[in-house]
């Protein structure tokens, strides 16, 4: 068979090691070796023997999605094989999580995660206005977490002369030892769009890194499968 569709770019490379690791743009490769974990409905393709099962809605089960406070099923994949997870087509990303180390992540970017890492569920303080409340995970332990996002995100510094503000519809993530809060502004954008005139940010504030999608529209898919 012959063309461009069997042409190495597009050709799945062989395993080097356990893990995870970016297949393409579009697609993390994991090579499973016991255990990972991973939101329900976003694997792709398999090859191994490898064993799944969804967990529980209670505690430890789901994660909470930002702004709608709604669940993002989780999934175990045990067993020793190769699965391939994607989103929508969404570019992916890996973190690499390192002791003492803490990423909190919009539940909604969130693809699969080494089991090493343990999450917790965070909120932001006074962010009931947003519908249900702005609910993060916060990711810490040592390992990998696959984020998806659309579009290419932004990377901003937050140093102590210079917070950041973010809207919270487009927040995907920050790095520890960041502080958050809630900033109301008069927004002209907000008024044209026939809102109120007022426009609610994420502030970030102290020393890391915020990551930031360059679309402030929730999807409207996202978290349902």
């Amino acid at each position: 068979m012959k063309g461009d569709l069997f042409s190495s770019e597009h050709m799945v490379r062989p395993a080097v090691a356990p893990g995870m690791t970016v297949e393409n743009a579009k697609c993390v490769r994991y090579t499973v070796h016991g255990e990972m974990m991973a939101r329900q409905g976003a694997m792709i393709a398999y090859r191994g023997k490898l064993q799944f099962e969804r967990k529980g809605q209670g505690v430890g089960g789901m994660l909470k999605r930002a702004v709608t406070g709604e669940g993002l099923p989780l999934m175990a994949v045990r067993g020793q094989g190769e699965a391939w997870f994607a989103h929508e087509a969404q570019n992916c990303f890996v973190v690499d999580v390192e002791p003492g180390d803490e990423f909190t992540v919009n539940g909604r970017n969130v693809l699969c995660f080494d089991a090493t890492l343990s999450y917790r569920i965070a909120t932001v303080k006074g962010a009931g206005m947003t519908g249900g409340g702005l609910f993060n995970s916060v990711f810490s332990g040592h390992g990998k977490l696959g984020l998806v996002c659309e579009g290419n995100p932004l990377v901003i510094p937050v140093s102590p002369q210079y917070p950041v503000y973010v809207d919270t519809d487009a927040i995907v993530g920050w790095t520890t030892g960041l502080q958050t809060s809630l900033h109301r502004s008069q927004s002209i954008g907000s008024m044209l769009r026939g809102g109120s005139g007022e426009a609610v940010q994420l502030m970030l504030q102290g020393e890391g890194y915020v990551v930031v999608r360059p679309s402030e529209a929730t999807p409207q898919k996202a978290g349902q499968h």
